[in-house]
């Protein structure tokens, strides 16, 4: 096992027992990975989370009796949740964006090879979101309500520390990474992400961390 790689638990929750059967080939991949559980309900993904306190939980958006969405929601509202990287097939706007209000961690499509999954695992494990290119892109784009130009007036808001911060944080940096990188102790840089969360209206940091995609669009930053 590579010793740059952290141990941790997954939880795979998809209605489709086929893919279920091909998601366990990660931990033959990624000798780190303990697959603990999986589960094709929303009932039972929850029980299993539960139950098994993974540390990652990989999830459909669509499943049997519910929507995976509701699932991530409450995971999220649990005291010490785990992450959650969504794996689907679909690139909806408005899914995208539910799940990002749901609190998800990563969004994924299922077109992508199981490697590039593994490492997506091994970073949103690490606390690092992570969202598919063609995701991102759209997110990035301007809206017929002119998302990017909403999205950039708030960033006028931030100091320019808090802009700074907030540029680390959308490249995929840890509280700590971050804050190391700007010369910051932690907690500074953990009072700064909360005055940032609160200017931009947002609650996460998968939300601070795409409006900044947003509002930078296409301007060389």
């Amino acid at each position: 096992m590579n010793p740059d790689f952290r141990p941790f638990r997954l939880l795979i929750v998809d209605d489709h027992p086929v893919v279920r059967a091909g998601l366990r080939t990660i931990s033959e991949i990624a000798p780190e990975v303990t697959i603990v559980g999986e589960a094709a309900t929303p009932a039972a993904a929850l029980e299993s989370v539960a139950r098994l306190r993974p540390d990652v939980v990989l999830l459909d958006i669509r499943l049997q009796d519910g929507s995976g969405i509701e699932v991530c929601r409450q995971i999220k509202h649990a005291p010490a949740p785990p992450q959650v990287l969504f794996l689907t097939s679909y690139l909806d706007d408005e899914l995208i964006l539910a799940a990002m209000e749901a609190g998800a961690d990563g969004y994924l499509l299922k077109e992508n090879d199981t490697r590039w999954l593994v490492s997506a695992l091994r970073e949103v494990a690490r606390g690092n979101p992570v969202f598919d290119a063609q995701v991102t892109r759209r997110l990035a784009r301007p809206s017929a309500d002119d998302a990017r130009g909403g999205a950039a007036q708030k960033l006028r808001s931030l100091t320019v520390q808090e802009r700074r911060l907030l540029a680390e944080v959308a490249k995929g940096k840890t509280d700590k990474e971050a804050a190391v990188a700007l010369g910051l102790q932690p907690k500074t840089a953990r009072n700064y992400l909360d005055r940032i969360f609160t200017k931009l209206e947002v609650h996460t940091r998968t939300e601070a961390a795409l409006l900044y995609v947003r509002a930078t669009a296409g301007d060389g930053r």
